[in-house]
């Protein structure tokens, strides 16, 4: 994700996460590490197929709701809304769990997701994240 790209070169080494835990969080997490937390009430949509996520990206975009969005998008057990609840540093896929923690907090009238939608062995995650502990 590109902002992630510029983190890095405005961070590098004098960031908040002075080492990275592994390969996959040396490439410009130092934003994630200074924004803290080790759980995160996250909603997501999720589709098997890109195509399907940037239709549902869109009707975000248009401005409907993100839980009204996930119920007729999301393509898994979160369908009521797309709500994981809390979700604990760790529980979650790699690509998934540093979007999320990434994230600022937002609502479901005005959200903050991902976009692009993130890519994990599931499918495509359009993902919001409603509160941070």
């Amino acid at each position: 994700m590109p902002p992630k790209k510029d983190s890095k070169g405005k961070g590098g080494k004098e960031s908040k996460g002075n080492q990275p835990k592994s390969k996959e969080e040396g490439s410009g997490k130092a934003s994630k590490e200074s924004k803290g937390g080790t759980a995160v009430k996250v909603r997501h949509i999720l589709c098997e197929k890109q195509s399907k996520s940037l239709e549902a990206l869109e009707k975000l975009k248009s401005g409907i709701k993100f839980n009204e969005v996930a119920t007729q998008y999301s393509e898994d057990k979160a369908r009521q809304g797309g709500d994981l609840g809390w979700m604990t540093r760790g529980s979650m896929v790699g690509p998934f769990q540093e979007a999320a923690f990434a994230l600022p907090v937002s609502s479901l009238n005005a959200p903050v997701y991902t976009d692009p939608p993130v890519k994990t062995k599931f499918g495509y995650h359009i993902i919001m994240v409603e509160g941070k502990k």
